[in-house]
């Protein structure tokens, strides 16, 4: 099946609040939905934020968020996934991998030299993380997108 990735608009943001509902578990709350949907409206227009959707013909596959923070240790900007989820009903690794490649390629176009996850405990969550190329460091797990060869602080 066939996955397009692609930049999240205004008229995004309920399913994408509706996919964090189903797939966390989260109580639907009518508090909880509405702050959620007012922060993904205003990420949508923010420079500092990536908020990605994919989908499958007109089906939302599954949603990703990158937060960006600068970083004068590091020397740029980092960014921290925030959310990134998928439909269970969809291709859970393709799904991931196509949205975990375009936060990736996002973040360094706006001048991350990393990207920070906090995964779950699941190992086999952290696994994942670590096939991407993230490695632990502390709480998080992080993939520098510095070049080869070059160091970071």
């Amino acid at each position: 099946m066939q996955y397009q990735v692609r930049r999240a608009r205004i008229t995004d943001v309920e399913r994408i609040v509706a996919m964090l509902d189903a797939v966390t578990g989260r109580p639907d709350v009518d508090r909880v939905r509405l702050d959620s949907g007012d922060l993904l409206r205003q990420l949508v227009d923010l420079p500092h934020a990536v908020v990605l959707v994919a989908e499958s013909g007109r089906r939302l596959a599954g949603a990703a968020v990158l937060a960006l923070r600068p970083s004068v240790s590091l020397g740029g900007f980092v960014g921290t996934v925030d959310v990134l989820i998928v439909d269970p009903a969809s291709s859970p690794v393709a799904v991931r991998g196509a949205l975990l490649e375009e936060l990736l390629r996002s973040g360094r176009n706006k001048g991350c030299v990393a990207v920070e996850a906090v995964p779950a405990d699941d190992p086999a969550e952290r696994e994942r993380w670590a096939a991407d190329g993230f490695v632990e460091a502390g709480p998080r797990m992080v993939r520098s997108l510095a070049p080869v060869g070059a160091v970071l602080g």
